[in-house]
Parts: structure tokens; sequence; C-alpha cells
């Protein structure tokens, strides 16, 4: 035999082995589900959905708070789920193309083997992209990397073991007959009609295959039995593989309704498996019981999700929890009359005399502070990495005043993550001064606040919000549904002690006090764009320009007292947690929340309209300037940002068709934050004026030891990110910042640390 005729019966060869036969009809005839291997190959490298952190529910797993063994062990099983919904999925629709495959014993085992080149290639190529994670990311040793992929690995098999077990189980049990009868293919079948377009016999042609003892058989040798004969015994393997089915569903419903009890919610990255697992079942039904009527099937369902959405029966808006929702006719009128005249010129004039009061209270508290500048705090958001850049500043700056910066502090405001840790820091203290907590720089508390939030997010999403958003739950007497929002708020009272697990009116003493400083949590209504302010203080003197005093016919209202607002609704009942919530509300991520008006006001992240809080502090300081000018020498305005002002960003080539075609539609999503950085300079730049020179600026910013590894924007921090972001408060910028801020406080003898955290 000549080279090239030993090449020519190689390749040959090759492709006559069934295992690349199924391979190539997957590409060939279903690129649908081929979808799924796509969309979560891509999540792992970071490809898909890195702005929200996607791939590390599935690089750094987490179970009760954790990446370990047993978080590794849960997405192993989660995983070996997923390979064998795509096994039953593709072996229900392709059985008939393998018939001969019914003359061999355990045929859905033998099918399993041959279909296993394209999960076994995942597995290898998971594994790698794994362990450099976990070594270069999460600092782990070999040891721990080792005992972290022998958890996977084991989760895979005990999956596969009992998986096979069960469908190598005699007829006989009653649980397994049962659900054979309701989910028989057959049965359904029958009903729906069916043309020659459903009957074409696209039989592989494949010449050997892989045994159940892995060894090459010719398909030639398998004993002929007549195709009816070989139709029933793979039918009975269609019962079983899609009772299989059901088990998944129902081991997700399940899931969501525990989700409260952290040891039982597996990890996010494992909930999104077996969501896909049954989608993907979902698809694979849809192909097999409809054929040529699928694309009139899907038709169907989009336009049945429209009418449940439209009629309200399926509602994904979220809930603020603590609101009263049931008050009738006494919910507002959310129109531009009724703003203007909820919000008019004697509201405004007494809300002004209240905040001054407060100030007035503040300011006499401490004799010693009197002659040090009121400080106003802006945090930007930025997920959980502004949670932990903000709360890591304010402790670093509080810690080396000497308690001043919280002392001397006045109000809070900005958006998204960075009110997060603001607000913790804010209630540290506060516990602190009433003898609640003994230190208030305790390391825990920075380690708390960068705890995980994703997972708890991601978990609910895929087990209560898209498979049984209906699962309901009573707070301070009322009842609300669950979903993802409540998860996320329920993971940020357990990541923080039970610090936030406070109302809205709980403050509103200590705050009127001067006690403590005011927080204003910002919101944008998506409606019509304006902000809503929630705080426990009135702030209707925030609510439009002070020229919209001298317009009584059509007063530019641009803000909404949430408070005054919602006066017949409880308002100081709700949650802080779901104000937080609710102020960092990004798209997809977390639910848009519905409040109890009419029409319903739709609320998101305050970064829509202002990420930096620089409008609210700015028309603050604007409104109090005549209490400023006859009682204070200087403001100081410090500025807590998770990027850096003014940055210039790398060039972004018109490379590909795909960047030409979708760069300028999505320009303004990527870089929202400095156009508005741009917009409010020109604010910063008047602002110091109407205090006569009395306004300083601090700016502190998160700077990256290396740009290209900055800390990404979602809800959780790998251990390398952590340990850039403590260290950014080093970098040369912020300690000139940090000295800048001492000598405004009249520390001008303060040393500030330059010492690396470790």
């Amino acid at each position: 035999m000549s080279r090239r005729e030993k090449i020519y019966k190689t390749v040959r060869d090759v492709y006559g082995f069934l295992p690349v036969q199924l391979l190539f009809l997957h590409f060939r005839k279903y690129q649908l589900l081929l979808i799924f291997w796509v969309v979560l190959i891509a999540t792992i490298t970071g490809h898909f959905a890195s702005t929200f952190g996607a791939s590390m529910l599935f690089l750094s797993p987490e179970y009760l708070g954790e990446i370990n063994f047993i978080s590794m062990l849960l997405l192993g099983g989660a995983t070996a789920i997923f390979i064998m919904a795509w096994n039953i999925t593709t072996f229900i629709i392709n059985s008939h193309r393998v018939p001969f495959m019914g003359a061999t014993r355990h045929a859905f085992l033998k099918y399993c083997i041959n279909n296993s080149l394209l999960p076994l290639a995942f597995l290898i190529f998971y594994s790698i992209v794994s362990v450099r994670f976990q070594w270069f990311n999460e600092h782990a040793d070999v040891t721990k990397i080792f005992r972290f992929q022998l958890g996977f690995y084991i989760g895979v098999v005990l999956v596969f073991i009992m998986s096979f077990a069960y469908f190598f189980r005699v007829d006989r049990d009653l649980l397994k007959v049962v659900l054979s009868r309701i989910t028989n293919p057959a049965r359904i079948r029958q009903i729906i009609p069916y043309d020659t377009l459903d009957f074409d016999v696209d039989i592989i042609r494949a010449d050997t295959y892989l045994s159940g003892r892995l060894k090459i058989r010719r398909c030639s040798d398998l004993e002929s039995y007549h195709p009816r004969l070989l139709n029933t015994v793979l039918r009975k393997h269609h019962r079983n593989a899609t009772t299989a089915t059901i088990f998944a569903i129902i081991i997700l419903l399940l899931s969501g309704i525990f989700m409260e009890d952290p040891r039982l919610r597996i990890p996010a990255g494992g909930s999104f498996l077996i969501l896909f697992s049954i989608i993907m079942g979902i698809v694979g039904a849809m192909k097999y019981f409809l054929r040529s009527w699928e694309i009139l099937g899907w038709l169907l369902i989009v336009l049945l999700l429209g009418w449940l959405a439209k009629e309200r029966i399926f509602d994904l808006r979220s809930i603020a929890y603590g609101m009263d929702y049931k008050t009738g006719d006494k919910q507002p009128q959310f129109d531009y009359n009724n703003l203007k005249t909820v919000f008019n010129p004697q509201q405004y004039q007494q809300d002004k005399k209240l905040e001054e009061a407060r100030l007035d209270k503040w300011s006499a508290r401490d004799t010693t502070t009197q002659h040090e500048p009121l400080i106003v705090v802006t945090v930007s958001g930025g997920g959980s990495r502004a949670a932990f850049w903000t709360f890591r500043t304010l402790q670093y700056l509080d810690s080396v005043s000497n308690g001043k910066l919280y002392k001397n502090t006045v109000l809070i405001t900005g958006a998204s993550g960075g009110m997060i840790g603001a607000a913790y820091w804010r209630e540290i203290h506060n516990a602190f001064a009433e003898k609640r907590v003994p230190d208030p720089y305790d390391r825990k508390y920075q380690d708390n606040i960068g705890k995980d939030l994703l997972n708890a997010i991601i978990f609910s999403f895929a087990s209560v919000d898209l498979v049984s958003p209906f699962n309901n739950i009573s707070i301070a007497g009322y009842s609300y549904t669950k979903d993802r929002g409540f998860a996320m708020e329920q993971e940020l009272i357990r990541n923080t002690e039970g610090m936030l697990d406070k109302k809205i009116g709980d403050y509103r003493e200590r705050e009127a006090a001067g006690q403590m400083p005011a927080l204003i949590i910002s919101n944008t209504v998506v409606n019509d764009g304006r902000k809503l302010l929630v705080s426990a203080q009135p702030v209707g003197y925030l609510t439009q320009p002070a020229y919209a005093l001298q317009d009584s016919l059509h007063p530019p209202v641009d803000a909404i007292d949430f408070a005054t607002f919602f006066k017949d609704q409880n308002p100081f009942n709700l949650r802080i947690a779901t104000a937080l919530r609710m102020n960092a509300t990004f798209p997809f991520i977390l639910p848009v929340v519905k409040l109890p008006s009419q029409p319903a006001m739709d609320i998101m992240d305050a970064g829509m309209r202002d990420n930096f809080g620089t409008e609210i502090a700015t028309r603050y300081l604007y409104t109090m300037r005549d209490w400023i000018q006859k009682n204070k020498r200087e403001v100081v305005l410090l500025e807590i940002r998770d990027t850096r002002e003014h940055e210039v960003f790398p060039h972004t080539g018109m490379n590909s068709l795909g960047s030409m075609v979708f760069g300028p539609l999505f320009v303004i999503q990527h870089k929202w934050e400095p156009f508005q950085s741009y917009t409010q300079s020109y604010i910063k730049d008047f602002a110091p004026h109407f205090l006569d020179g009395k306004l300083r600026y601090v700016s502190m910013q998160y700077i990256p030891k290396q740009r290209e590894e900055a800390a990404a924007l979602n809800f959780h921090l790998t251990r390398k990110e952590k340990a850039d972001i403590l260290n950014s408060i080093y970098n040369i910028e912020n300690q000139k910042g940090t000295q800048a801020f001492l000598q405004l406080l009249n520390n001008r003898d303060a040393i500030v640390n330059f010492t690396p955290a470790q």
C-alpha cells in the first residue's frame, strides 16, 4: 500500500468514526444547541459579559462565601448535569440517525461515550483556564489548586455515576414508570401534524464506534434487527432522558425556594449550568416535537410571554421592600402638575430651614470643631470595586485624621457601589459613637465590604427570577415577591454582619440632631430621567434649581424627594439595603424597581444621571451658602472615585466589521463616566465662586498598579484585585491628596504612612 493510500485510508477511518460523525452532525444540523457551548466558553474566557464579572462565577465559585473544595465539587456536579443534558437532548434528536445503537446493550451509555469529544475538550479547556486563574488572580498555591481541581472532577464523576445508575435501573421502579408515562414523547407527537419535510432519512454512515470498554468496534458487527424493534428500544431511552430533564427543573425550583439558606445555595455558576441544561432540553424538545413547525412554536411562545408581561401576570420588575403598595387611591400621581404642586416654593423654604437647623445642631455639638472645615463627601459608582475603594479611603482618612473626617462630615452622596461602602462606613462609626462596636477601624470591616455579592444575585436570577418568579416573602407586615434584588440585599446584610439591616427612619433622629452625617441616596427615574432622592431628612430644597422659585407657572422640577412624594406609602419603613440596591441597579444584573405611584415609577442606577454625586453636592452647597458664609471658614468637597478623572483611554481602532458597525452604537455606554466628568468640571469651576473662595476640592482616586489589570466593574473581587485597591491608597497622587486633606483639617504635623498594605 502506497503512502498516499495509507493517508487516504487513515482519513477515511477517522471520518467514518462515530464520535467524529456526531461532532460534524452537531455543527451541520443543530447550531442553535452549540450556542450554549459558545456562550459558556466565551464567558469563562471573559469575552462575554466580562463587565458583569460573569467569568468569576465559574473560575472562583463560592459556597458559604468561600472558594473551597465543596464549591468546586458543586460546580463540577452542575457541569456534569449540563453535559448530561447535552447528551440527553442530542440523543433524543439524533437517535433516529443512528438506529444501529438500538442493537447495543445500554444504548444511551454508548451514545454518551461516542458523543464525548466536545464535552471532553471543554473539561480540558476549563481546567487550563481555571488553574491559570487560581494561580495568577487568587494567588493560590499548588496544593490548593490541586484540591480545587480534584473537587471539581469528583463532582463531575459523582453526577455521571448517579446519572448512569438511573438509566440502568429497571422499569419496575414506580416513580420512573409514572413519569415515563407523563413524559412519553410519542404521546405528544401524536397530536402534532407533520408533513413530508419532517421525514428525512439522514442516517449517519459510521463505520466504527467506541464500545463501553472504550474499544473501537465495527458497526457492521452489530446484529440486525427490525427498525420497529430498534425504535421501541430507543423510545424507552427517550422517556428516561426526558424524565431526567424534569428532575433538573425540580432541583432548580427547590433551590430557589430555599434561596435564603446559604447552606442550600449552590454556586451561581452551577445554577446557570442547570438553567442552561433546562433551556437546552426545551430547545431540543421543540426540535423533536415540532420539527418543521419549530419556528411557529417559538413565535407562539414569545407572543404568550409578551401577553403575560403586558397583563402583569409575569412582571419581572422588583419591589422596594418596606413600602406599602396597597394604598389604592392614595398612590401619588406621577405627572408634572402634581410634582410642581408638591414641591412648591413653600416646601422648598421649609425644608431649607430644617436643614439649616440641623447644621446649627451639628456645629454646636462639639466646640472643638467649630473652626474646622465643613466636609461633603461624594462617592462614585462602580460595583464592589467602588464599594471597597470608598470604604478603604474613608477609613484611612478618618484614621490618619484622628476621627476628624467623620466628625466634620455633614453630607454623603453619590452613586451605586460607592454609596454601599459609604453607608457601611457611616453605620460603623455611628455604632462606635453609640458604643455598640469597640473599634471602628477593625480590619474585618474592610474584609466584609469586599465579600461577594454576585453569587447571590446570579443564583437568584437562575433559580427564582427565570424559573419561579412567584416566591413570596413577608417584611415589616407587607407581602412581597422575592427576586435577585432581594437576594442581593440579604447577602449585603449578611456580609456586613447585620449592620445594614435597618430602615431609613432609624436614622432620622440622629441625623436631625447633627450626631451623624446625612445620607442622600440618589436614583434615576427611568420614566423621565429625574432624580429620586432617598433621605431620612426632608430634601425638598434639592428638587429644583433656585431660579425655579421665581417661575410659578413652569418651575423645572428635576428631582423628587422620596419621603415627601410617597408620604402615604410608609416611606421611612424602606430598608436601607433596598435604598442602596435601588441606587446600584445596574441594567440586567439587578431588576428595575417599581414604586407605588400612578403610573408606576421605575427606578434604576444613580450613575445614569450622576455617577459621582457632584450635582447633588454642588446644589446642596449653593443652597446652604448663606449658612456656610456665616458659620464656616472653609468647605472641603472630598471626591472618592473608582476611576481616574480625565483619563485618556487607549485608542479603540475599528479594525473589524463588528467594531465598525457596533462601536458607534455603544460609544456612549463605554464612555459614560468621562462624559459626565467633563460636563461636571464646568460645575466645579463655578462652585468656589458662590462660596467666596471657601471651597476646596480633594480627590482620591483608585489608581491600579497596572492599568490593564485594574479591578473589574462587578459585584465580585478577586484577592489580587482587593490587594491592588488597598495599596492604591499609597499611590503618590493619593498621598498628596491625603496631605492636602490633613492640612485643611489643621493637622499640619500629621505623618502619613507610606507603607503598602500586606
